[in-house]
């Protein structure tokens, strides 16, 4: 009996010490969701006491309407946010129906890494340098080109920079779900029914892709919609879009500006919503209103999806040696391919600034991604017992996305606003919080279709073998799901590496990393010093990619995860055997 309650008394500790980590992870990870929108909402309607407006009023939403260009920059804003996130959409499943289990598949697989470890920042300066009227295309075709996709104002290449870098994103979070959901037993069954490849993809396998990919596209539009730091680089100036003018409005030296600001950053989260709701609504009407295009006829869209692969992997691969080009070129005269004078004169120049940012860039990122990380996981594990607890909280997804799918620009004045009254001075607190904040998603995003794919008979039989909770997660599950882990990890930190806006507005321009040194030097008329910045921020994150993909090989393979299955499973057999017979 003694035994008994020991281990009952324990076993209500752990439950008790794991219940008050969710509830710190939950207070974490949400809390600024709740300064973030208050002090938008109040600042939109001009209480801000920062500034000694304390009065309610309407003022903001004047002096925003009243903005001349406001309904330009807002048509812009959602022709660049819906046209990107539609055609990355496209893209991508165009990919997954010509490449998948091909010849292609290892190849993408392969390069998925490099590519998403690439910044948009990085990816946007090596943009530019590729596609100005004399970048590298120029001078391949030894005049200049008379197109303009730089700061073009349509925003026509804002909207191709965003498709080619969201493409390997919907592509990685692709891969779990079409796992799921058994491709190969569906195209031999359409196959024999007579359809071919492309109608049994476009008929059978996009209906059920569209509403397990929604939360990535989510996220796509959301990012699409509020980008400021790649639309600063290759955005349209005149106007720019919705983002960029309240950012604008928020650096301005008139603090009268503030109400118009936040009003604009109000009207961006009501667009963002409106063009979710819009998604949502197109997947609906797609896949349950309007479904006789399921049935009827046999007819599918050629989709050349390893043409747009190969533009996409190599304008993306391109940007590298553009950026290493770049920083080691003296002299660079139009219409020379190649640099006429090299030097090293200008790493030199900029080394001993480096050295700091550098630091500071590598620390926030570690920090922030290994806290999102810890947290990730025991939002997983918690998600798992309350299923099996029925009754039992269960942290909405809705709001674990809620990062993802709000503008950044929305949520962070508010929030800028709220450290303000609290304790404003302590900047590295403030950002590193902040890069947590929108990390976390990401990283709860990696460890999904690992985590539901676990296999929760495994627990069971180290339970029955004596092992406690935590033991059964040590040594069984954690082993198991290590790889994934290492590779969560080095999304969280390429995606904390990425942050300009948490960085730039809780920092309050006092902490420097590689990403807001590499938008700000983007305008400047040195572009070696500029390529040194994206460069460094290009490989900074494709280290720890590389890091994550060594030690996830060398704690174990899918076959290895299978054997060790398959061994637990049998031992359970064999206990159960043993127990009975000796009975």
């Amino acid at each position: 009996m003694n035994a008994i309650f020991t281990t009952l008394k324990k076993q209500s500790a752990t439950a008790f010490t794991f219940n008050l980590v969710v509830l710190l992870t939950v207070i974490i990870s949400f809390l600024p969701l709740l300064p973030g929108l208050i002090g938008l909402l109040l600042a939109a309607f001009g209480y801000i006491p920062a500034i000694d407006q304390y009065a309610l009023s309407l003022d903001g939403f004047t002096q925003l309407l009243a903005w001349p260009g406001l309904s330009q920059s807002v048509v812009l804003t959602l022709f660049v946010s819906v046209a990107s996130t539609l055609l990355s959409a496209l893209c991508c499943f165009a990919i997954l129906q010509s490449c998948w289990h091909s010849r292609w598949w290892k190849q993408i697989e392969t390069l998925l890494a490099p590519i998403m470890a690439l910044p948009h920042v990085a990816f946007a300066v090596g943009f530019a340098f590729l596609f100005t009227p004399s970048g590298f295309i120029a001078r391949l075709l030894g005049e200049q080109i008379n197109w303009q996709l730089v700061h073009d104002q349509y925003g026509l290449g804002l909207i191709a920079a965003l498709t080619l870098k969201e493409i390997p994103f919907l592509l990685f979070m692709s891969i779990p779900l079409l796992k799921q959901l058994n491709i190969n037993t569906t195209l031999i069954t359409a196959q024999s029914l007579g359809y071919n490849n492309a109608q049994a993809w476009q008929k059978i396998i996009l209906p059920q892709w569209l509403p397990k990919i929604r939360f990535s596209l989510f996220a796509v539009m959301a990012y699409s919609i509020s980008v400021v730091d790649v639309a600063l680089i290759i955005g349209p100036t005149q106007p720019p879009t919705l983002s960029v003018l309240v950012w604008q409005w928020l650096n301005d030296a008139d603090l009268a500006t503030l109400p118009k600001a936040s009003a604009g950053a109000l009207l961006l989260l009501l667009l963002c919503l409106l063009v979710l709701l819009g998604i949502r609504l197109t997947e609906w009407i797609m896949t349950v209103k309007c479904r006789t295009w399921q049935s009827s006829g046999r007819f599918s869209l050629p989709i050349g999806g390893k043409s747009i692969i190969t533009i996409t992997y190599l304008i993306t691969l391109t940007t590298l040696p553009m950026l290493l080009l770049w920083s080691v070129a003296q002299r660079w005269r139009f219409p020379d391919i190649t640099p006429s004078t090299w030097s090293l004169r200008f790493w030199q120049q900029e080394w001993y600034y480096l050295l700091d940012i550098i630091t500071n860039s590598i620390m926030i990122a570690l920090v922030s991604a290994t806290i999102a990380l810890f947290f990730a996981i025991v939002i997983h594990e918690h998600s798992i017992k309350a299923s099996l607890n029925k009754g039992k909280f269960k942290v909405p997804r809705l709001l674990i996305s809620i990062p993802m799918l709000a503008p950044q620009l929305s949520l962070l004045f508010g929030m800028q606003v709220a450290t303000l009254y609290i304790a404003h001075q302590h900047y590295y607190l403030w950002v590193t919080w902040a890069h947590t904040f929108f990390v976390f998603p990401y990283v709860f995003l990696a460890l999904d279709g690992p985590w539901r794919s676990y296999d929760q008979r495994l627990d069971k039989v180290g339970a029955s073998l004596g092992m406690s909770p935590f033991k059964v997660w040590w040594q069984i599950k954690r082993p198991l799901l290590l790889p994934a882990i290492w590779i969560a990890w080095a999304v969280g930190i390429s995606v904390s590496l990425a942050q300009y806006l948490p960085t730039l507005m809780l920092g309050a321009g006092r902490i420097s990393t590689l990403t807001t040194e590499a938008v700000a030097l983007s305008s400047g008329q040195d572009r070696r010093i500029s390529a040194i910045y994206a460069l460094l921020q290009s490989i900074t994150p494709f280290v720890f990619y590389i890091i994550a993909i060594v030690a996830s090989r060398k704690t174990g393979s899918l076959e290895q995860q299978r054997a060790n299955s398959a061994s637990l499973t049998s031992t359970n057999r064999v206990t159960t055997h043993n127990v009975s017979i000796s009975k």
